[in-house]
């Protein structure tokens, strides 16, 4: 049995042109991994292609061309047990307002053939905090409600691996918190969880390995750490007892940036550059410090790195 939750290789995906509008290719050769009960981050910009990537896995696109195993099960050669190995969570809010959250619930356990003594309806509504709404209509649901409701749905078929699509856009901090509750315990039952969102921060404190897609293709893959780690910069921040009247000389490739709460940011590169070399011209420039500190790179800082140098390239 594999490790992997998700393998994907050579995955292409070309969507057809009408009129006047040539073919567009959404996906070009990826190979992607995700580990079982991982958190797996896939970020990108919008139009990189991860929305086409996620619908694929769900099999409600076809692919051009590549092979897809969900849980072990090839989509070619078992399509209904890799359908059923994954749970989608998407970014719209696809509710049928005149249905109940239980009957919603329970229609969606249907249609992927849950016998209704299998059933869980009542367990997830108590999960996702809906239990006190179970038989109100949707369409009185607030719009954090829906989103609960969103979860609950992808969860009927007791899937192995959950796929959650900017799963807090929009959402208040409550909720958000709860969300990401029920995520890390679902996480802990062995559900490998795949997240895509626009706040990094969400990615950098929830996701064990990240996967960063632009124009279509992967870009980079691994721990938090490790692409954290790719950039080269960083920056030393000091806090002199008096301002310079000029900057002191420093080493080549070094920038300073006068800070409004007095501080000076030295920016370099740390394959040309020490913090030593820094704090060296500061001391000839006879400056006194009164503090020091450094600061790292952050997963914005990488992505950012990442998504515009095909742009900035061209």
């Amino acid at each position: 049995m594999s490790a992997n939750a998700i393998e994907i290789e050579g995955l292409r995906k070309v969507y057809s042109g009408s009129g006047k509008l040539a073919p567009k290719e959404a996906l070009k050769d990826v190979d992607l991994e995700v580990p079982k009960g991982s958190i797996f981050g896939l970020l990108g910009p919008n139009g990189a292609g991860k929305s086409t990537l996620i619908n694929i896995m769900a099999g409600l696109v076809l692919k051009t061309a590549g092979r897809v195993r969900i849980w072990g099960f090839d989509q070619d050669v078992n399509p209904r047990q890799s359908r059923a190995a994954i749970g989608v969570m998407p970014q719209e809010l696809n509710i049928d307002p005149f249905f109940s959250p239980r009957a919603a619930l329970d229609v969606q356990a249907g249609l992927y053939g849950v016998p209704k003594a299998q059933r869980r309806t009542d367990e997830i509504l108590e999960m996702i905090g809906l239990a006190d709404k179970a038989d109100a209509y949707s369409r009185t649901l607030s719009g954090g409600m829906r989103r609960r409701l969103l979860l609950g749905k992808a969860l009927v078929h007791r899937p192995q691996v959950l796929v959650l699509d900017e799963p807090t856009a929009g959402v208040d901090i409550e909720l958000r918190q709860m969300l990401w509750e029920n995520v890390r315990q679902l996480n802990a039952r062995g559900m490998t969880i795949i997240l895509t969102t626009h706040y990094l921060e969400e990615a950098e404190e929830m996701c064990d390995e990240i996967a960063i897609i632009n124009h279509g293709a992967v870009v980079a893959r691994d721990t938090k750490a490790a692409l954290i780690g790719r950039l080269d910069a960083k920056t030393l921040v000091i806090h002199p007892e008096k301002l310079p009247a000029r900057d002191p000389d420093l080493p080549e490739g070094v920038e300073v940036e006068r800070r409004p709460n007095g501080a000076l940011a030295f920016s370099y590169r740390r394959s040309k550059t020490s913090p030593g070399d820094i704090l060296e011209a500061v001391r000839d420039a006879g400056l006194r410090i009164r503090d020091v500190a450094t600061e790292e790179a952050d997963l914005q800082d990488v992505f950012l790195d990442l998504t515009r140098a095909p742009k900035d390239a061209a």
